[in-house]
């Protein structure tokens, strides 16, 4: 596989996590939240279970432990993602969560105990005053929904920080799949501990559904790591930057959503500030693994 088409895979990558955020907004009025990420991820697992059944039934303790705690963390970012998107737009909800790639180098810091970048710094602070337009209405408030997008963010940066920690202890396709599994578990859990499991009752939420399995989680979750081995860090990190992008093109095809001028001002700001300081933590994230990995 060339750098090229990498890139190109990359971007369908990110095309279709945008599209998560459409088939979200169309189940998430009929469907509890809970319930929507137990079928997502169930299935998921089920059909790459499937089609790599030979590699799954050859697995250790230690890569169920550590899947289990990246499922935790996937299903704790999907559950705030979907209660958040109850009453916000898809638009608004795919450049919120988008924030995670601000706040993965700004964990990091606390972590390594470093001063970040001044290109961290500034891209920080852009993306800030690019929430704050995208947080706070003409009233001076702050909407709950807006905040449940954030954890989920807070919360992916986590689970990116942890994956990449156990990614090198054991198998990462194992690891990608099996996360899928104890996602699935824990919300179906969680289901009927606090909801009243509800099954898709029309085409439409049946299309929705399947497309965040198939699409979003078995595509997205799978392509992802194969396609990073041919490309780097840099242009990864940009083409991920354009999925709030495909968000809300999507979401202005599909749903006819718009998010007003302060809005779309506040989603520009976001993604200038991703960009400003993307490549600089790119270039440092990678030279960090390849002192761990040479050593």
């Amino acid at each position: 596989m060339t750098q090229r088409q990498a890139n190109l895979l990359l971007a369908t990558v990110s095309m279709a996590w945008g599209a998560s955020y459409i088939f979200m907004k169309l189940c998430v009025d009929e469907i509890p939240p809970m319930t929507i990420v137990a079928l997502r991820f169930g299935i998921a697992f089920i059909v790459m279970g499937a089609i790599f059944f030979k590699k799954m039934i050859r697995v250790d303790v230690e890569t169920l432990k550590y899947s289990a705690i990246v499922g935790a963390l996937l299903c704790g970012v999907f559950i705030a993602l979907m209660y958040g998107m109850k009453h916000t737009t898809a638009s608004t909800a795919g450049f919120l969560t988008s924030t995670t790639v601000i706040l993965v180098p700004t964990l990091q810091i606390f972590l390594t105990r470093k001063l970040p970048s001044k290109q961290t710094g500034w891209g920080v602070l852009i993306v800030t005053t690019g929430l704050a337009f995208l947080l706070i209405g003409y009233d001076f408030t702050i909407a709950s929904s807006a905040l449940y997008c954030l954890v989920a963010a807070l919360i992916y940066a986590i689970h990116i920080i942890v994956t990449n920690r156990f990614v090198r202890k054991v198998d990462a396709l194992q690891l990608g799949i099996y996360q899928l599994g104890f996602a699935a578990l824990f919300t179906t859990i969680g289901t009927f501990l606090f909801e009243t499991p509800v099954w898709p009752a029309s085409t439409i939420h049946w299309f929705a559904i399947l497309g965040l399995a198939l699409i979003c989680s078995a595509y997205g979750f799978v392509m992802q790591p194969i396609a990073q081995k041919y490309t780097t860090p840099e242009s990864a990190g940009f083409l991920f930057s354009l999925e709030p992008i495909f968000a809300a093109i999507l979401a202005f095809i599909f749903l006819h959503e718009n998010m007003g001028l302060q809005g779309y001002f506040g989603a520009l700001l976001i993604i200038a500030g991703v960009l400003v300081a993307n490549t600089r933590f790119k270039k440092q994230w990678n030279k960090e693994m390849q002192v761990n990995y040479e050593s």
